[in-house]
């Protein structure tokens, strides 16, 4: 019987630290962080299009396409696939990622292709790609949208993200909205 109650004790004890007491001090954190910790919208015309930091889907060939998602950009589902390279799924979906690019990028090699362009990112949910994967898609987004491949490839450029550590970057959503601007 004591043991009974040392063990409901405990359990009391944990129930309240573990559901309410952290709950609690994660959303008072929540409160100070930037936009009180419902992330980083980005907005045009006062209508939310997207996050900053959650990749969305574009696959229109006009637009400049995001790195592939293992969850199809469903951020309530946000993994990797957790497949390693030697399993053949898995070597199957990037061929077929890499088939598709060359398909609709016919001026392509498939060693022109950056890695992050037929790879999906561990969160599954990347919104930046490298300047290499968008630059191959330079020629494709001004064709489709009739521009010159020079101010199309100017634009990318000024959409390079440079980190102090890490590879550069190109976030797609804000590439995207600059496109749609851009006459």
């Amino acid at each position: 019987m004591k043991n009974i109650f040392s063990l409901l004790k405990l359990t009391l004890l944990i129930v309240i630290l573990f559901a309410v007491i952290y709950p609690l001090a994660i959303y008072g954190i929540a409160q100070i962080a930037p936009n009180q910790g419902k992330g980083e919208t980005v907005s045009v015309n006062g209508k939310v299009v997207g996050y900053q930091k959650i990749g969305q889907k574009f696959d229109k060939s006009n637009y400049f396409w995001g790195r592939p998602s293992a969850v199809d950009y469903n951020a309530a589902g946000s993994a990797g696939s957790n497949k390693g390279p030697s399993n053949a799924d898995y070597l199957a979906l990037v061929q077929k990622r890499i088939d598709t690019l060359l398909l609709v990028h016919p001026y392509l090699k498939k060693s022109d292709i950056p890695s992050d362009m037929v790879t999906a990112s561990g969160s599954g949910l990347d919104p930046n790609i490298s300047p290499q994967g968008a630059l191959i898609q330079v020629k494709r987004v001004a064709k489709e949208r009739k521009l010159a491949e020079a101010k199309v490839k100017a634009l990318v450029e000024s959409k390079i993200n440079t980190a102090v550590v890490g590879p550069e970057t190109v976030n797609v959503l804000e590439l995207n909205m600059a496109l749609d601007e851009l006459r």
